[in-house]
């Protein structure tokens, strides 16, 4: 490392080595681990347990920055969308939603998105650079600052905010192991669920990572010709080949894939389709999630009625797969799935 480290985004067994490298014991570095992950200090003049003069040394050579809360929007049954303002200026979107269980957290991987899905609205502008790992592990920490007065924690991470997270590959897998780590918000890594749009070489890569997290897969339509005119990236990547690299991670990891279908009315949400769907995956061990599309100004479609959703589910559920309708939260203050943006201004706290 530099003398000048991102210290926000190394692990708790780097900054130990670390530490020592400084003249330092090792334990410091849990120290630290623990104090920015688990205590959620905000400055090194917090740790109380370190000397004064490591104190200073460790403003000099190791400053860190927490995400800034712009704003927070609170809509109905509880969900909080955050406008957290990075270092740079920049501002990304996380949203921290109630379950029967607890709470998720919903992250966001980059500034802005270059995947450019036509119903989406994270790729309205374009991705302005990748977030680090300690950025991301930031957004947990803010959720749980939202939520600190329940005395409440995050029990469960969705990577589905702004950016696709396979294309910020190696942040995302080392935000995933420090958010694992028993040190910090030692979090399973069966309570993480990582979105990605199709990008078949990191879909393989990442089922020789051996992390038994979930795969959810922005599928959106059941065949090559439709799903290109929606989603550019099946230009590059179709749907046969995208199948394989889904069913290798199945195999790889005993994880059953999750296939992400937002119902646009009139576009993919006919019968014809749900079976073409049901054909489509037919012997393979998924689940298929429903979405009712979140509208997004921009974008000139509408959501699919109720009824047609229902029937499209019951389709697919008697050819044999299991397919459920997602609960919606969030819409209210366009914090639900797709409606996510890179806002370049500040919104308004209610």
């Amino acid at each position: 490392m530099n003398d000048l480290v991102d210290i926000m985004s190394v692990s708790r067994d780097e900054m130990a080595s670390w530490m020592q490298q400084q003249g330092w014991t090792r334990y410091r570095g849990d120290q630290l681990f623990e104090s920015l992950w688990r205590h959620r200090v905000v400055s090194y003049g917090q740790i109380s347990s370190w000397p004064k003069d490591m104190r200073q040394k460790m403003e000099q050579i190791a400053p860190f920055y927490r995400l800034q809360t712009a704003a927070v929007q609170k809509g109905t049954h509880g969900t909080r969308k955050i406008l957290a303002r990075l270092r740079d200026g920049q501002q990304i979107e996380t949203v921290v939603l109630p379950h029967s269980y607890g709470y998720s957290v919903c992250v966001s991987s980059q500034v802005g998105c270059n995947m450019g899905c036509n119903f989406c609205a994270s790729g309205l502008l374009k991705r302005t650079r990748n977030l680090t790992s300690g950025e991301i592990l930031d957004q947990v920490r803010l959720a749980n600052d939202v939520i600190a007065l329940e005395q409440r924690v995050v029990s469960r991470v969705d990577l589905m905010g702004i950016g696709e997270p396979l294309d910020n590959y190696d942040n995302v897998i080392r935000f995933i192991q420090m958010a694992h780590d028993s040190h910090g918000f030692n979090l399973s890594y069966r309570h993480f669920t990582i979105s990605t749009s199709g990008l078949i070489p990191d879909i393989y890569r990442l089922s020789q990572e051996k992390l038994p997290v979930t795969l959810a897969v922005s599928l959106h339509a059941p065949n090559d010709v439709l799903r290109s005119q929606i989603m550019p990236i099946n230009k590059a990547y179709p749907i046969e080949p995208l199948l394989r690299a889904c069913k290798s991670y199945f195999d790889n990891t005993g994880r059953r894939v999750s296939f992400e279908y937002a119902l646009l009315d009139g576009v993919n949400d006919s019968n014809n389709m749900a079976h073409q769907l049901a054909d489509l995956l037919q012997g393979f061990s998924c689940h298929v999630n429903l979405i009712p599309w979140n509208p997004v100004p921009e974008h000139p479609f509408s959501p699919s009625p109720k009824k047609r959703v229902e029937e499209f589910q019951r389709i697919v559920q008697n050819r044999g797969i299991s397919c459920t309708i997602r609960k919606e939260l969030g819409q209210d203050i366009e914090a639900a799935c797709g409606q996510l943006r890179r806002h370049e201004e500040e919104l308004l706290s209610p």
